[in-house]
């Protein structure tokens, strides 16, 4: 029997760093500087040089990263803010933890990234912010928003997925106002447990962070603002530190396999390969294809032993959570149809053509039925 595929093989991808964490957990454990530290203050200098930005602040997950974005951007009740219906829960889940009202609207069907004109027509007079998503690995059309809205609004990137991709010469996470980012552990770039990062140019927009991410304190005992606790922990930061040294060719080699899935799947009918938006450079995080019948092929691929997935399965606004929004079936009819077809299919740096072959051959066999 073959063996089987998983979505994303995070032991292939510690081995390669496991003496480099080893250590650098050992330090910690005889220093006992388990929060904060240098081992942090490292890391957040490392990803800011990497990413192209002033700041980075860490802290204990990506949906914290999105509403400390928000907050210091003093985003708040009676504001809103427009985000893209096809996107994982956190994304809008952190727009009303920071109080703020999410306006959905509607992807674009060949990337799954957010309708930029469709965002132009849902602009009010409240609101305050655009929360574009770099859905799958690749980054919106920052420069688009840009031109269509007033300075007034603020672009507040989601970039969890896409750490190293680039559109038009410019990192995701450094194209807008500030960026937040999620390195939990199937990220391309992931902790071993969850954590964030706050991206930005504005040294005053990172000071509010630092203080939101820490109880509001700018030094022991002393607590100007309200705040909250989540603080990017020193072992987390090793293991970010140990993989950023190697994420280009982590990226590099998942390009690789995305352009062998793109040969694989060129001439197979009742399959749409994804499509990159001109000007960007994706890393890949997900491949992501759409097919009829889209229930029956992924219960046949992991009955397979194929470890495919959906990201995301429900839209956001026809989840129970937001049901207080008032949208019902048919409102996004783009995110709905993409919604009911898309299957995420195994790919990591490591992956060889073999298992991609194998793959597709289950595709094929579950798509013609």
């Amino acid at each position: 029997m073959s063996q089987n595929i998983p979505l994303v093989d995070l032991g292939a991808q510690h081995r390669q760093v496991a003496d480099e964490v080893a250590a650098g957990w050992a330090d910690i454990l005889a220093r006992t500087a388990f929060v904060g530290g240098p081992a942090v203050a490292a890391f957040e200098a490392e990803y800011a040089q990497y990413i192209g930005v002033e700041h980075c602040i860490g802290v204990g997950n990506g949906t914290d990263a999105i509403e400390f974005a928000l907050r210091a951007l003093d985003i708040g009740a009676g504001d809103e803010v427009i985000v893209q219906a096809n996107t994982f829960i956190a994304s809008v889940e952190a727009i009303a933890r920071a109080g703020a009202t999410p306006v959905l609207v509607d992807c674009v069907e060949d990337t799954a990234l957010i309708d930029t004109d469709k965002v132009a027509d849902a602009v009010t007079p409240r609101t305050r912010a655009i929360l574009p998503v770099h859905l799958y690995g690749q980054a919106a059309e920052i420069e688009q928003l840009q031109a269509n809205l007033p300075e007034s609004i603020a672009i507040v990137e989601d970039a969890a997925q896409s750490q190293g991709a680039r559109r038009k010469d410019a990192a995701a996470g450094a194209l807008g106002r500030i960026a937040a980012t999620s390195f939990y552990p199937g990220k391309n770039l992931g902790a071993y447990g969850d954590a964030g990062g706050v991206l930005t140019n504005d040294t005053e927009l990172a000071t509010r962070v630092r203080l939101l991410r820490d109880h509001g304190s700018p030094r022991k005992y002393e607590h100007t603002v309200l705040g909250f606790n989540s603080r990017l922990d020193a072992l987390q930061a090793v293991v970010l530190s140990a993989k950023l040294k190697r994420l280009d060719g982590w990226n590099d080699a998942r390009r690789r396999a995305a352009d062998r899935y793109d040969a694989l799947l060129k001439d197979v009918e009742g399959v749409v390969p994804p499509v990159v938006a001109p000007g960007n450079e994706p890393v890949w995080h997900l491949y992501v294809v759409r097919v009829a019948e889209r229930d029956r092929v992924l219960a046949q691929l992991q009955a397979d032993g194929i470890g495919a997935s959906i990201h995301y399965p429900t839209p956001v606004h026809l989840t129970g959570a937001f049901a207080d929004l008032g949208h019902k079936a048919g409102d996004f009819p783009i995110t709905e149809r993409i919604t009911s077809e898309i299957i995420s299919l195994p790919l990591f740096a490591e992956i060889t053509e073999a298992q991609q072959q194998r793959v597709v051959e289950s595709l094929v066999a579950a798509v013609q039925g």
